[in-house]
């Protein structure tokens, strides 16, 4: 029997949700969307089309919406800012929770959520959706298989045309840090999950150039210390001229003591390493291509049906709650960091906002 949902979000992203991640949820009989609420009446109207709602399941009003919706779950497709108030009416009404990431817009929020749901006795995740596409669940694959060997460092490189007013969302142009908040929460998220170590040390920085028109930073370079001694780097950028490691076409390196794997522009190559008298070189184009795992579902096509799974007796899912607030406290961190110019030890810095 299909799980009920509630959507919340029909506008920008969520306009997504509703054309394509519930819509394949729901032919595969995993989902019925019972209801759906965004402020916007025109998003709300479309949204409304894509999912064949009646009137009756749609609301301008949030609070309405959940007073007036009976389902097992509910999405959070909305801006940050409002996620926290989201989840208290989902608490309030005893729905599980799907959210987009990150948890809150805050580290002080995102750990008050995760307590909030946790003593209700409700499940929460999150869909760090770039984690589970196709390109990037296969080299997570490789490096789990222990082919590279003793993994040692790994670098991430996001470089994507948004510098425009309005190009990437207007809320995230009047942010005080897009590049982390809604760029490098997904790749840091990425990093830390390859590596089976917590996050000992963060330190970024970050900047706007002049033709970028942003309120905050749109350019960053943070660097990660696991405790197992791997390193991670991330660059990024979002005011770039051309859009070369653009979105879900990032470049991803993982070197390890055996070979050494590279993802760039959804293909995988391989670089082993060979007799040690010989010195090897190798560059892009000259490895051993590596075939994307099978499948037909990824990133939140695969979260939503992952979750559904999960409230229906299986296994936790990777993104709840508790697991990813020690994610996107690294983001967070970063953002520290890169305010204060210092590095930030992460023990310290989670001690300071998840306590019981």
């Amino acid at each position: 029997m299909p799980l009920t949902v509630l959507q919340v979000g029909a506008g920008g992203f969520g306009e997504r949700w509703c054309q394509e991640f519930l819509p394949t949820n729901v032919r595969d009989g995993l989902i019925e969307v019972v209801g759906l609420t965004d402020k916007d009446p025109d998003a709300l109207r479309k949204g409304q089309e894509l999912l064949g709602l009646p009137d009756s399941a749609c609301f301008t009003d949030l609070a309405e919406a959940f007073q007036k919706t009976i389902a097992d779950f509910c999405t959070v497709v909305i801006p940050p800012a409002y996620h926290e108030t989201v989840v208290d009416l989902a608490i309030a009404r005893g729905f599980h929770i799907l959210s987009e990431k990150p948890i809150a817009n805050t580290i002080e929020a995102s750990a008050r959520i995760v307590r909030k749901v946790k003593a209700a006795g409700l499940k929460m995740a999150v869909t760090m959706s770039h984690r589970f596409d196709q390109d990037k669940q296969t080299l997570a694959d490789v490096v789990r298989s222990g082919h590279l060997g003793r993994l040692n460092m790994l670098s991430c490189r996001l470089s994507a045309d948004f510098r425009v007013w309005d190009n990437w969302r207007r809320f995230r142009h009047e942010m005080a840090h897009p590049l982390l908040i809604e760029g490098a929460v997904h790749h840091l998220d990425i990093l830390a999950s390859l590596v089976d170590s917590p996050c000992k040390l963060v330190y970024a920085t970050t900047w706007r150039p002049e033709w970028a028109a942003y309120a905050g930073d749109t350019d960053g370079v943070v660097v990660l210390t696991f405790e197992n001694g791997v390193r991670a780097v991330f660059e990024g950028s979002v005011s770039a001229a051309v859009g070369v490691s653009d979105w879900y076409f990032e470049r991803i390196r993982a070197d390890g003591s055996d070979a050494i794997a590279i993802l760039d522009n959804r293909e995988l190559e391989l670089f082993n390493r060979m007799d040690h008298r010989v010195r090897q070189r190798g560059r892009s184009g000259q490895g051993q291509k590596s075939a994307l795992l099978p499948g037909t579902k990824w990133i939140n096509n695969l979260l939503i049906e992952k979750f559904v799974c999960w409230l229906s007796g299986g296994p936790q899912m990777e993104t709840h709650a508790e697991a990813n607030l020690a994610s996107i406290a690294i983001m967070f961190a970063a953002v520290e960091s890169s305010m204060r110019g210092e590095v930030v030890e992460m023990k310290d810095y989670l001690s300071r906002f998840a306590q019981e």
